[in-house]
């Protein structure tokens, strides 16, 4: 019979898992009480959360999801980061702090269901974040609609200097 603490982690890790874009595994092992809280400053800034939970409830909570299967990068001391929104902004949060911090290691994760392992976790932490991908298309679509606009703008102007031009050249009736 499981006692009452697990049983409210469970319901805590499940609150955690729902309507997740992305879950991010790290060793924390070695990092002080100070980095850890800037850790998690960092993390809170990129709109995640990071939280440490038993291995064996998270592979549990994940079962009972019927979400995907972390068991690889489950063993040893875990935190769990969270991200309910922009899973590349908190990889982006955490690689940055893994080069200032060689003790942070990053496992892998979850990302929209599937397994994640830390290689592709690289690669996701090297997309532009959202706000930038918003931004090269806005720019992209402005770009567009400008060369239309001056186009659109040259054939009646060009008519105008062509009439200029011929009225110029023919003698007033």
């Amino acid at each position: 019979m499981p006692n009452a603490q697990n049983q409210a982690m469970m319901a805590s890790i499940k609150e955690d898992l729902t309507d997740v874009k992305a879950v991010w595994v790290v060793d924390y092992r070695g990092l002080s009480v100070k980095e850890v809280e800037g850790l998690r400053r960092d993390i809170r800034e990129a709109d995640a959360s990071m939280k440490v939970y038993k291995n064996t409830l998270v592979r549990i909570a994940l079962k009972e999801l019927d979400m995907a299967s972390l068991d690889e990068v489950l063993e040893g001391p875990s935190a769990f980061v969270f991200c309910k929104n922009d899973p590349v902004a908190s990889a982006k949060a955490l690689t940055e702090f893994a080069k200032d911090n060689d003790k942070l290691v990053i496992k892998g994760g979850m990302m929209d269901g599937d397994f994640v392992n830390a290689g592709q976790f690289d690669a996701v932490a090297s997309l532009p974040s959202r706000e930038q991908l918003l931004a090269q298309i806005a720019g992209a679509i402005s770009g567009v609609a400008r060369g239309l606009a001056v186009s659109i703008n040259g054939v009646p102007s060009g008519l105008a200097r062509t009439i200029q031009q011929v009225s110029e050249q023919k003698p007033a009736a």
